[in-house]
């Protein structure tokens, strides 16, 4: 699978990696403020940053993406903000 995302975006707080592709794209609407079938990928993390979720619209759906760590951490953003966006080269 090849994401066409213009954008990503990091949601720096942690989020309950039990909410599936409604409450995340409801997330995105409420607490990121973003519309969430804007092209854009949305990166949400776990409390341990062990497991990512990201969700994108590709026009014709949504797609809810999950990647778990059996080792180690992902390299996550401190910032208070809500989002943190990366070049293609960090990406």
């Amino acid at each position: 699978m090849k994401l066409q995302a213009e954008l990503v975006r990091l949601a720096t707080r942690p989020v309950d990696m039990r909410i599936g592709v409604d409450g995340l794209s409801l997330l995105v609407q409420q607490v990121l403020g973003c519309p969430p079938c804007d092209g854009t990928a949305y990166v949400f993390s776990n409390r341990r940053r062990t497991r990512l979720k990201l969700v994108c619209w590709d026009g014709n759906g949504v797609w809810l993406c999950l990647r778990r760590l059996h080792r180690g951490q992902f390299v996550w953003p401190q910032a208070d903000d809500a989002t943190w966006q990366m070049s293609d080269e960090q990406w």
